[in-house]
């Protein structure tokens, strides 16, 4: 699910994100899965542009090489605040090459306008964008009850009180 339907089909969820996502000026951690099996945390920047979430950065990294070979990921959200005042949303799916030249075009122009960072003349390859399957989100509501707000594709949100003070 491309990243505008999954804000219909989770809006709790994706508010937080898009809200931690400015917050933290596009850096999450992304979990990726190694040769070996073991679990990989890299930083990254995806940035929402259009219907999508796109997930791309400097091409030859490890965490490029996994998701070539196993594209699932968990995109986590960075968390400053251990009381979770402002939320904490994990995201998970898959990566898929979508090959839309305007997409690319549109994806670096506004990377340009929002960073100052120009490579308007660069090519990536792949271009990934997520395709979300699931996510959850962290709060802390009313300073006192920790709620969990959970989705999985072709399910509607719900929630779940992890303490309560």
């Amino acid at each position: 699910m491309f990243f505008q339907e999954f804000t219909q089909a989770a809006p709790a969820i994706a508010e937080v994100f898009t809200r931690r996502h400015r917050a933290t000026n596009s850096l999450c951690l992304l979990g990726t899965i190694r040769a070996d099996g073991s679990p990989r945390i890299s930083p990254m920047e995806p940035r929402i542009v259009g219907d999508h979430l796109v997930m791309v950065g400097m091409p030859g990294t490890r965490k490029f090489v996994d998701l070539e070979r196993d594209p699932r990921f968990c995109l986590h959200t960075g968390t400053v605040d251990p009381m979770l005042a402002d939320g904490d949303v994990k995201l998970w799916g898959r990566v898929m090459a979508l090959d839309d030249p305007d997409l690319h075009d549109r994806f670096l122009q506004e990377m340009f306008e929002q960073t100052g960072y120009d490579m308007r003349e660069e090519t990536f390859d792949p271009f990934y964008v997520a395709d979300l399957t699931s996510g959850s989100s962290l709060a802390l509501v009313d300073g006192k009850r920790l709620e969990a707000t959970i989705w999985k594709a072709g399910e509607a949100e719900r929630v779940v009180v992890v303490d309560e003070a």
